[in-house]
């Protein structure tokens, strides 16, 4: 379990599968490895049982695929504990993941983490009791020239500060979907204030 989450007491399920459509996507995931070097397929597996299983990884999940790839499931396990994209515990329908690298850090990232307290009202590595949101702390998530930033879910939002963080949280809570990128209306990485080539 990654130390990004507090400890929660929660079930493992005895038994997993892929669902049938999901199999077919897994077989076609293995088809693009060469003979010999299938084991290569275990991180998008992972993730397929992921987005399956509303967004974590049971211990059954991660023997189906060690069983799929015909692999001891240490590897298995070994990529699913190494990296934190990776759930190995349930997660909110929201998992709002702040990145306090230091360019996120310098141009505020502090902030968004104490507006995403104040508005779940839940500290980092919690839940809401609701279900909706967990909130964690990552490294580095590749977008700093638009710190600070959050990945929610598989979308990125950035040049955030508190109140463009809360009105996102809102929207979420209410079903909807926020516009991803920038808050400032930045286009891609270029530099604020540029007009565009």
């Amino acid at each position: 379990m990654s130390s990004m989450f507090k400890p929660v007491e929660f079930e493992q399920p005895s038994e997993f599968e892929f669902s049938k459509e999901n199999l077919k996507t897994a077989k076609d995931i293995i088809a693009k490895y060469p003979e010999g070097k299938q084991q290569s397929a275990v991180m998008p597996l992972l993730d397929l049982a992921q987005r399956q299983h509303n967004n974590w990884i049971p211990k059954a999940a991660m023997d189906f695929i060690a069983d799929m790839l015909k692999i001891p499931a240490m590897k298995v396990y070994e990529v699913a504990t190494f990296y934190t994209m990776y759930n190995k515990q349930p997660v909110g329908k929201n998992l709002v993941q702040i990145c306090r690298t230091t360019p996120c850090w310098l141009r505020g990232s502090d902030e968004v983490t104490r507006a995403c307290r104040k508005k779940l009202g839940i500290d980092v590595g919690e839940t809401t009791k609701d279900g909706k949101f967990t909130l964690v702390e990552v490294e580095c998530l590749g977008a700093c020239v638009n710190a600070p930033m959050v990945q929610i879910n598989d979308d990125y939002y950035e040049d955030l500060d508190a109140e463009s963080m809360s009105a996102i949280l809102d929207e979420l809570a209410k079903g909807k979907k926020p516009k991803v990128g920038s808050r400032k209306s930045r286009h891609t990485s270029e530099p604020e204030g540029s007009t565009g080539v």
